[in-house]
């Protein structure tokens, strides 16, 4: 409910809206009208995760220990929730320990390479999303055909995922101003809102 105050969604109207945060524990998808929320999905997937899935694939494809630190650069550099048209897309130097030789090592990872370690944690926050949507009622579902979906937390800013979730649910889908804050602004708002303080704190 906060990410969807912080993103501007009108969340006292009656009026539904998908809202689909991506941060960095947990995907959190809520149905919200009226100041409520008509349903909601959480799924322990995120942006550590993604991080876990890009230096797993290093260590298995390239025989090389990187840090959290590297695959978050990574991600932010060149992640992508789509493979790229050329088939390799940009290119980023990944440096790390050579877990055979124990020594340090450098390989270059390409954006194809990263969207294809990011290819499990991606399809479960689709999975998450569309099981969203059949759960949604028949009348709210008619809002969101609408309104679409509105992405907020630092995940939503994965190169490709709104693109993606287009494309799985033929929705149309957008990325909130200020994606990252959505939740602190959101909380924020309703400090200063009556009317929206009802929506975060139940009287």
């Amino acid at each position: 409910m906060a990410a969807a105050i912080g993103a501007g969604l009108p969340v006292a109207d009656p009026v539904g809206n998908l809202v689909v945060d991506i941060g960095g524990g947990t995907t959190e998808v809520g149905v919200i009208s009226l100041q409520g929320l008509a349903y909601c999905r959480s799924a322990r997937i995120g942006g550590d995760r993604m991080d876990e899935a890009i230096i797993s694939y290093v260590r298995r494809r390239f025989n090389l220990a990187i840090g959290e630190g590297t695959a978050e650069r990574v991600k932010l550099e060149i992640g992508s929730a789509l493979r790229p048209g050329d088939g390799t897309g940009p290119l980023t130097g990944v440096r790390g320990r050579d877990v055979s030789r124990g020594v340090p090592a450098e390989v270059e990872l390409s954006q194809a390479q990263v969207a294809e370690a990011l290819t499990e944690c991606v399809s479960q926050i689709v999975e998450v999303v569309r099981t969203a949507l059949e759960h949604t009622q028949p009348e709210i579902a008619a809002d969101v055909i609408d309104n679409g979906i509105t992405l907020t937390g630092g995940g939503s800013l994965l190169s490709g995922i709104d693109t993606l979730l287009q494309e799985a649910t033929g929705l149309p889908v957008r990325i909130a101003e200020d994606a990252m804050n959505c939740v602190a602004l959101g909380a924020g708002r309703t400090l200063e809102d009556q009317i929206l303080r009802g929506a975060l704190i139940p009287a």
